[in-house]
């Protein structure tokens, strides 16, 4: 697996807070005459898609941030395709918005327009996914989770609930888009933490590109040469939701029968939680707005935001979904 290079290298970088986004400096990209009335900043967004529940709530977050904040966004929808965010950027460009701000539907590929948009002297962050590239100049911020870790939880949770087992663990793995970046952490950090054991086998593993129909559609075929499976790790909820219905329909029950360990915690996954047909859930946080703001406020200040801010975020049993319930955004 490739290095993602995402600006770790300076340990005095990571602020990670919640609301890590003050300025280090006067070394950002205002121009000469001084920062832009705040009413007057552009911005160009290039969303992946709508595939999840989660992508919808991150849609709707960033949009409300910048309303709020008065400053006008500029926002396209990907459809989960590249060419699409790629264009979409190129036309931000042509209109020499003041920012770009995407999420990359995959890790590769971007030098290209991204070194356009730094031609054209245009700061661009990244929000909830990174760019495998080996210039980190080609982009100001790295706004997102850790999904590294995030699949380390998944798996510290695997790993707890079967400390006392000595039979072979089968599991299921349903993957993110292929070549994304949380697809290709996750599975690394799950993979890193079960694999201390050998009593866990990732007996399947498949992509259900982050949506309900693929997580159900993988699930029936792989449940039919797998039928013994004793746990499914879902890369997002939607898909975990996708495969309690392929469970159901088999005929078993989930989170008895075959148990799932999933990542997001959006209301439909935490409902699921609550109600006992998923066992664990890693919360994957959506709610990036004000933080992407506060970091185009920064950069029109002329301050260098930090390379890399992982937002804060948790995970939740069964009797944690329920108190969250009520009061959860998204």
């Amino acid at each position: 697996m490739k290095k993602k290079f995402i600006g770790l290298a300076a340990a005095g970088a990571m602020l990670l807070t919640l609301a890590g986004c003050a300025g280090g400096g006067d070394t950002g990209t205002a121009g000469s005459d001084g920062p832009k009335p705040v009413d007057q900043l552009v911005v160009g967004f290039a969303q992946v898609g709508a595939e999840s529940g989660w992508r919808t709530a991150n849609t709707t977050d960033i949009q409300s941030a910048f309303k709020d904040a008065g400053i006008e966004l500029k926002f396209s929808d990907a459809q989960q395709k590249q060419e699409n965010q790629i264009k979409a950027i190129r036309s931000y460009i042509q209109q020499g918005v003041d920012v770009i701000a995407f999420s990359p539907v995959v890790e590769t590929g971007w030098d290209a327009v991204l070194n356009e948009a730094k031609a054209a002297n245009i700061p661009v962050v990244l929000t909830d996914r990174a760019v495998d590239s080996q210039d980190d100049s080609l982009y100001v911020s790295f706004l997102g989770s850790d999904f590294v870790e995030e699949g380390k939880k998944a798996g510290d949770w695997v790993v707890e609930e079967y400390k006392d087992s000595t039979d072979p663990v089968k599991i299921i793995q349903l993957e993110g888009t292929t070549g994304a970046a949380p697809a290709i952490d996750r599975a690394e950090g799950f993979a890193d933490v079960i694999g201390g054991d050998d009593k866990f086998e990732i007996v399947a593993s498949q992509t259900g590109d982050f949506t309900r129909a693929g997580g159900k559609q993988v699930t029936e075929a792989l449940l039919k040469s797998n039928p013994d499976v004793d746990l499914i790790y879902a890369h997002n909820d939607d898909m975990a939701l996708g495969a309690i219905e392929a469970i159901e329909a088999a005929g078993l029950k989930p989170g008895e029968d075959i148990k799932i360990v999933s990542v997001d915690a959006v209301k439909d996954g935490m409902q699921a939680l609550a109600d006992g047909k998923i066992n664990f859930i890693v919360e994957c946080s959506p709610l990036l707005g004000k933080q992407l703001v506060d970091i185009v406020e920064q950069i029109n200040d002329g301050e260098t935001p930090e390379k890399r801010i992982i937002t804060e975020e948790t995970t939740f049993d069964q009797e944690q979904a329920k108190a969250a319930l009520p009061d959860r955004q998204y």
